[in-house]
């Protein structure tokens, strides 16, 4: 009888993390390359795919892809090219191997998504896992952060990603369409308006999108006695320094309105007796949440409406896969067999 393995993953737009039932926990950056050519694929080891930071980092050499930005799975009524999907399999079969089950073991994942992903972005991560997973449920990802930390109980969820921010309201159960609310201002949009600012102040400044996003990553914060920011970059080649304090400042915080928005809009059409506990339990997870203070300003965002409490998750990084395989664990093994026995796939959330 072949052993069999769980799998927990969070196909992140920025990052994939995987957790195994075997004890692996692995992270991959969300990007997939091919070699241009023979002297490319020569130069990368003559290896048809490179994967991950080294992808990003040999992005000349590569038809580089970032499978899980723009596509059906982050927004609704996107189409995906056949080289994106062809991208998401092979980045998705490469997560998949991190665990490092044995050959014949049977797989079973629970996979998360964005809160209000469309029918057909779930079909694509399900087609991406037909040669990988036996058996597949695709869930809420903010759900699947809550499962993992059993704030199961009138708990509003949080997940900020890269590519959209997601909310779920969580109540005891399986969330439903109603319970769940998706926006865009996420990572990739701070890191375009932190673009633009520093484009429309610094015009003599140059540089690239990854080299705005390291900056983010390194001073992102929303506390009006922010740490100073001060980055070195090229003027006509040569190194010159700037004072981007309020334009990370700025950037960062423009995630604060739209969250708060849909937070609320959660909140007033959840049953009154119990949306005082809810906005009280708040839960921000996923890697935006690891800018400083954006707990605190959420909270002072919510006192005109009464108020409430934000708690960041401790392991932003591994949150979503963690609870994914909690939910994998926890479900029936009789469930999973039927799913593989029809060759079937569910989507949950």
């Amino acid at each position: 009888m072949s052993e069999v393995v769980y799998l927990g993953i969070d196909l992140g737009t920025s990052r994939t993390s995987i957790t195994s039932s075997t004890g692996i926990r692995e992270t991959v950056w969300s990007y997939v390359g091919y070699p241009k050519d023979h002297v490319a694929k020569k130069k990368l080891g003559g290896r048809d795919i490179i994967y991950g930071k080294e992808a990003l980092e040999n992005r000349l050499a590569l038809n580089l892809f970032r499978p899980l930005a723009g596509g059906s799975i982050k927004h609704k009524g996107a189409k995906d090219s056949s080289e994106t999907k062809k991208a998401i399999k092979d980045l998705l079969e490469h997560t998949v191997a991190l665990a490092k089950a044995a050959k014949d073991a049977t797989m079973y994942a629970v996979i998360g998504a964005p809160a209000e992903a469309s029918v057909e972005g779930k079909a694509t991560i399900l087609e991406a896992a037909a040669n990988c997973i036996d058996s597949v449920i695709v869930c809420s990802e903010p759900f699947a952060v809550a499962y993992g930390l059993d704030f199961l109980d009138d708990t509003l969820v949080i997940d900020i990603g890269a590519g959209t921010t997601d909310l779920c309201r969580v109540h005891g159960t399986m969330p439903g369409p109603d319970d769940q609310r998706t926006h865009e201002i996420a990572g990739d949009a701070i890191d375009q308006l932190l673009a633009n600012l520093i484009k429309e102040k610094h015009p003599e400044a140059q540089f690239s999108i990854n080299m705005v996003r390291q900056i983010k990553e390194r001073h992102a914060s929303v506390s009006p006695k922010m740490d100073e920011v001060m980055e070195v970059l090229p003027v006509a080649g040569k190194p010159t320094k700037f004072d981007l304090t309020e334009l990370v400042y700025k950037a960062c915080y423009s995630l604060v309105p739209p969250t708060v928005k849909a937070l609320q809009d959660l909140v007033a059409t959840y049953d009154p007796e119990f949306q005082a506990k809810m906005r009280n339990n708040v839960l921000l997870g996923g890697g935006g949440s690891q800018i400083k203070s954006l707990g605190l300003a959420i909270e002072k965002a919510l006192e005109e409406y009464g108020g409430g409490k934000v708690k960041t998750v401790e392991e932003p990084q591994y949150a979503g896969s963690n609870g994914a395989l909690k939910i994998a664990l926890d479900m029936p093994e009789q469930f999973w067999k039927e799913f593989k026995s029809q060759r079937g796939a569910a989507a949950a959330g």
